[in-house]
């Protein structure tokens, strides 16, 4: 009888599986920021506004006519504001527009280290020049 934790068991099974199937190395960690890309910030995002009350619905997508750019909405109950972003080398640009036509606040942001482009922080920057942190996340 083995005294091995039967997790424990599985997982050298799963290792050694692999590498009889020719798998050498296992998944590779999350990436760093600069190696993120713009697909994976694809989907619903919450965002942190510090002083700026309830959390914001950020909704991202592939933008139709610039290849590798990003468009979406951010979403706070009725409130609803078209965005577009790029994201480069971990860095975030994102416009925002309460009209559709104009840049109402101009958000610029960096991809957390350890985050798995799970998450971004930076400072946006609205009308009169009001800057506020923010913190995205999923």
């Amino acid at each position: 009888m083995s005294t091995t934790h039967p997790r424990l068991r599985a997982t050298t099974s799963l290792v050694a599986l692999l590498a009889l199937s020719g798998c050498t190395s296992l998944p590779l960690s999350c990436p760093a920021p600069a190696d993120v890309k713009p697909e994976q910030l694809h989907g619903i995002w919450t965002v942190q506004l510090d002083g700026a009350g309830p959390n914001w619905s950020l909704h991202l997508g592939p933008h139709p006519e610039h290849r590798g750019s990003l468009r979406g909405e951010l979403k706070q109950g009725a409130l609803r504001y078209p965005v577009v972003a790029d994201l480069d080398e971990g860095e975030l640009t994102l416009e925002e527009s309460h009209d559709g036509q104009r840049i109402t606040a101009t958000w610029l942001g960096k991809v957390v280290p350890g985050s798995c482009g799970r998450a971004l922080r930076g400072e946006r920057t609205g009308p009169q020049d009001r800057r506020q942190a923010f913190r995205m996340a999923r």
